[in-house]
């Protein structure tokens, strides 16, 4: 499929429908969230709804035995494929400062391209587990937000929300503020399933796991420049090579895979699917994130999404934002 084509065309017919909407709510989920994070944190033309600014970077990754043991997939076949990986702040504000506590949860997304021309993507994020467990709660958790400006107290709307929804501060609560994307361990907040070659299928999520985790203070993100995660990677790749390690997290029986916010037990076994090499910048970064689209449910074979809605959500609301900020004015 391709998936450009379908984003743009999904985001012109959702133009061409909505204005016919009587009420928002009409509106298929996706566009409730996007329009959801516009509210929360204003339209910003070319950008992304969210996770608006990013730095592009390319490497390759090289799959490990171990992993052939648990997915057929042709990710971990032991072939170098390479990669083009985005790393972002968290948001919709294309220029918010890098330790601002709306720049987290920092993102980062891998997009495999196969031997045969197909493409396959890993989105994950900081956050160890997700704030909510569905996409209505997800686009509810925007609303709620946007009912306090920036630098407010926090409205009598956002306040009743996170009462009734404790696992948002749950989840902010694992959030460090990183010295570098370099430094920084993300994770697969949605299950997905392996099959191997035997047929044996395993819920998995995944866990990018760096060479060391550095956070730094409040204090210490306060006094470093607006844009120092992307100028750090930057002169980390001119001076060598940035790796992480691909790992997945084994469900064991009884583990939930439909809701994102309850995290599997830490004594879960984790295997090392491979490792990845970031080594180079791309020389106009902005122009090309405008043009990459990634999705969390663009699988290989070997690979299946589970029950958890928000895969299918998160595909369809990437699409929409997609396809906004690549339509012609």
């Amino acid at each position: 499929m391709n998936w450009i084509k379908f984003a743009v065309t999904l985001a012109a017919s959702v133009a061409v429908i909505a204005p016919r909407l009587v009420n928002a709510e009409d509106a298929p989920v996706a566009v409730q969230i996007v329009d959801a994070l516009n509210k929360h944190f204003g339209v910003h033309p070319g950008y992304r709804a969210n996770h608006a600014k990013g730095i592009v970077v390319k490497g390759s990754f090289k799959g490990s035995p171990e992993a052939v043991a648990v997915s057929k997939s042709p990710l971990f076949a032991g072939e170098k494929l390479p990669v083009t990986v985005r790393f972002s702040d968290a948001g919709g504000l294309p220029d918010v400062h890098d330790a601002s506590p709306v720049a987290n949860p920092h993102g980062m997304a891998i997009k495999f391209h196969l031997p045969n021309g197909g493409e396959s993507d890993i989105v994950v994020n900081s956050l160890k587990f997700f704030p909510v467990a569905t996409p209505e709660e997800f686009r509810d958790l925007q609303l709620a937000a946007a009912t306090t400006p920036p630098g407010s107290p926090m409205s009598a709307q956002f306040k009743t929300f996170l009462a009734s929804h404790p696992s948002v501060g749950r989840a902010n609560a694992t959030l460090g503020i990183p010295a570098s994307f370099a430094d920084e361990q993300y994770y697969g907040i949605n299950a997905f399933v392996f099959t191997n070659r035997a047929g044996r299928k395993q819920a998995v999520r995944y866990i990018i796991e760096p060479e060391k985790i550095v956070h730094l203070s409040k204090e210490e993100g306060a006094k470093k420049s607006p844009n120092y995660l992307m100028d750090d990677l930057l002169v980390r790749l001119a001076k060598g090579v940035v790796t992480f390690h691909l790992k997945a997290q084994l469900a064991a029986a009884g583990d939930p895979t439909k809701d994102p916010t309850q995290p599997w037990p830490e004594d879960r076994k984790v295997v090392d699917l491979g490792v990845l090499t970031i080594d180079k910048s791309v020389a106009d970064s902005i122009a090309a994130q405008k043009e990459l689209l990634f999705l969390p449910g663009r699988l290989t074979d070997g690979i299946e999404p589970s029950d958890d809605p928000l895969i299918a959500a998160r595909d369809s609301s990437y699409a929409v934002s997609f396809g906004r900020r690549n339509l012609t004015p």
